[in-house]
């Protein structure tokens, strides 16, 4: 399942880092609907909190450093946040690229998370 989430998040991130450098691109400034697509992000990333709490009781558990996870997913969930935040309060284009470039890097975060919690520590057997 967290597996299955943590794609979803990935392509959410992606969708939203997209949509607000587009937006920016052309000269759009942050309105209560553009900062939208971030705020998903966010939420998705909340979600992910509850689903790391729940998985390592459910028999799912990392291969790598649950700390270092630990740190990515708070780090990944600040991004977002504080880019909404001065997007609400700047009201530039460069605020909309802004919260593109956080979702964007967002989207890398969550693919290293997928890496600790599934890759890391499997030894490869050739």
């Amino acid at each position: 399942m967290i597996e299955w989430f943590t794609t979803i998040a990935i392509i959410v991130s992606v969708v939203a880092g997209l949509a607000a450098l587009v937006l920016g691109g052309i000269g759009r400034t942050p309105d209560d609907y553009s900062v939208l697509p971030t705020a998903a992000v966010a939420l998705v990333l909340l979600v992910q909190i509850v689903i790391g709490l729940v998985a390592p009781f459910v028999g799912n558990e990392p291969t790598g450093d649950l700390v270092e996870w630990w740190i990515y997913l708070i780090v990944a969930l600040v991004l977002p946040v504080a880019a909404i935040a001065w997007a609400l309060v700047d009201r530039t284009r460069w605020a909309t690229v802004v919260m593109g470039v956080a979702s964007l890097a967002v989207a890398v975060m969550v693919f290293r998370m997928n890496q600790i919690w599934f890759v890391q520590g499997v030894a490869l057997v050739s």
